[in-house]
């Protein structure tokens, strides 16, 4: 029987396209299967901010930022926290992903095109001992049009290819199985729906139209993860993080379902790591919605006021952008699978980013017009929107009616307003105190020693109740689905193992499908700006294996 192409690649998204890439560069014919329409081409990836670590980079040093090889590598070490016989594979990803985003990978990538928010952003900070969680300098840095911008070359080389007739696109398809011929998994067959016009993010129709069977000498599955899958992520929830959310909101769509793990696993391949997930503490449900259940993740400055259920501020270190899984912990096992933010207009000007691409019109469309009418604003127009239509969103002119508010908005009554002022008149006098207790008051004002926070990202001391700053805002925040941190065991090749340790003949996988690299990169906890820059590394590494093992 012959071979209906060298490569069959599932799933469209950032890390098939980046592997796609790669096998057209080597002359290699290629299927790319998804099961969404046309329109949704990138996936997850087209919704994001585009965040990309990088180490020691000029836009770091232009904001006089020393960073290097060894600081991240602690870093990322301190907050992967290997400690799993099944983390050999893991840990030599994060020893090669370190050496990508410290050497070629800006160069790679800007050879592309892509471009460079010029300030740097400080996320994960951690807050614990130098060999612990968190990035030490700050490594986010934005894609100069957030997540399309960063999908825009490697969808062109794909459709580059397709036009030199090495690339056949095949949406509407629907894997349901992977079989051997010889010992080597080389028949990929399934479900064709029927054809969808939704938008993206849309959820489509699942109506069957059709069957296929498609035969390559090797497979790479990119299919992501599972966190449009509530059920599943409840099944793999680890108890060192309490018990599953009650209620989650979704920040991916319904199709990152997970089932192509199950399908691989059942070909044989050996799926790692699977309680290790990243879901955000800070999410918003979007007052306009995508998908069903479309959660925002706040993005925030260090100045907010971070409170449980009760009204009761959070432990040292959980100030809000410190450590996303440690403030996780603490949430789900206080009871309750909320908190709140209080804050006032001050800090919300000057603080809040909204995630995704959606969120930033001026990033996304490359304005520098838009960027610094934005930087002007009082409050920023996207961060506007939400204050007058989010449902979590509180906002008053004293705190006795912020306090009636939040108790509105949740089945119980459980701020006391009393103890609310209390928390925030204990925090408001140190403000004025040079000589502190208080370390979130501390890691404000060292943020404001770093330039980019100063100028846009960290507002100046103030009492959140001085009434020149209001009015006073109170953010309902929700458990926000996103990353499967584990994923299909995989050597440095991108080959897809087995139970045994051995290459499961003719599987490769990358992204988050692989944990973005070996089945779990990133350990415990991620760094940020680490998934998208996984799904390019991983998918690049995969192309280019697979290209050479069918030459």
């Amino acid at each position: 029987m012959a071979y209906d192409a060298d490569v069959i690649v599932i799933g469209a998204g950032l890390a098939g396209l980046a592997a796609t890439a790669e096998l057209v560069d080597a002359g290699r014919k290629v299927i790319l299967l998804d099961q969404e329409p046309e329109q949704s081409i990138g996936g997850q990836a087209h919704w994001s901010f585009g965040g990309l670590f990088f180490v020691n980079s000029p836009e770091q040093r232009r904001m006089r930022i020393k960073d290097s090889h060894a600081l991240a590598l602690q870093d990322w070490m301190g907050t992967a926290a290997f400690d799993r016989s099944e983390d050999h594979w893991p840990r030599k990803w994060a020893e090669a992903y370190v050496d990508f985003a410290a050497g070629e990978k800006r160069s790679w990538l800007h050879g592309q095109g892509v471009r460079f928010f010029p300030v740097v952003g400080w996320a994960e900070r951690g807050g614990y001992d130098a060999n612990g969680h968190g990035n030490s300098v700050p490594r986010f840095h934005i894609t100069w049009g957030t997540g399309p911008g960063l999908v825009e070359p490697f969808e062109r080389r794909v459709r580059a290819g397709v036009a030199r007739g090495l690339v056949q696109l095949k949406f509407r398809h629907r894997v349901t199985g992977l079989s051997r011929s010889a010992g080597t998994v080389d028949t990929v067959t399934g479900e064709i729906l029927e054809p969808s016009d939704m938008e993206r993010g849309q959820e489509s129709s699942r109506t069957v139209a059709g069957a296929f069977e498609l035969r390559a000498q090797a497979v790479i599955v990119t299919s992501g993860g599972i966190g449009g899958n509530h059920d599943l992520v409840r099944e793999n929830w680890p108890e060192r993080l309490g018990s599953p959310p009650e209620r989650m909101i979704s920040g991916v769509p319904a199709h990152v379902d997970g089932k192509m793990l199950a399908i691989a696993e059942d070909a044989g391949a050996h799926l790692i790591n699977r309680d290790r997930m990243w879901h955000y503490t800070e999410g918003i449900q979007n007052w306009n919605p995508i998908w069903d259940n479309h959660g925002i993740r706040i993005l925030p400055g260090p100045s907010s006021l971070w409170l449980d259920a009760r009204g009761k501020r959070l432990p040292v270190p959980l100030f809000p952008g410190f450590d996303t899984l440690g403030t996780l912990e603490h949430i789900m096992k206080s009871g309750h699978d909320y908190t709140w933010f209080v804050l006032n207009q001050r800090i919300i000007g000057k603080e809040f980013a909204l995630s995704g691409s959606e969120q930033n019109p001026d990033l996304t469309g490359k304005s520098v017009r838009d960027v610094f009418v934005r930087a002007r604003a009082d409050v920023p127009g996207p961060v506007k929107a939400f204050m007058d239509n989010g449902v979590d969103f509180v906002v008053e002119k004293d705190l006795s009616a912020l306090v009636r508010g939040m108790n509105a908005l949740t089945k119980e009554p459980l701020v006391d307003e009393a103890v609310l002022r209390r928390e925030i008149t204990a925090r408001d006098r140190e403000i004025a105190n040079p000589f502190t207790k208080d370390l979130q008051v501390t890691a404000i004002r060292g943020a404001r020693k770093f330039l980019g926070d100063k100028l846009i990202r960290t507002a100046s001391p103030h009492r959140i109740l001085d009434p020149k700053a209001g009015p006073l805002i109170a953010v309902r925040l929700n458990i926000l689905t996103r990353k499967t941190l584990g994923g299909l065991e995989t050597d440095l090749s991108s080959r897809v193992l087995t139970e045994g340790g051995d290459p499961l003949s003719g599987v490769y996988a990358a992204g988050e499908a692989a944990g973005f690299g070996g089945g779990g990169v990133h350990g415990y906890r991620s760094l940020e700006g680490t998934f998208l820059g996984g799904c390019l590394f991983s998918g690049r590494t995969a192309g280019r294996a697979a290209a050479k093992a069918v030459s």
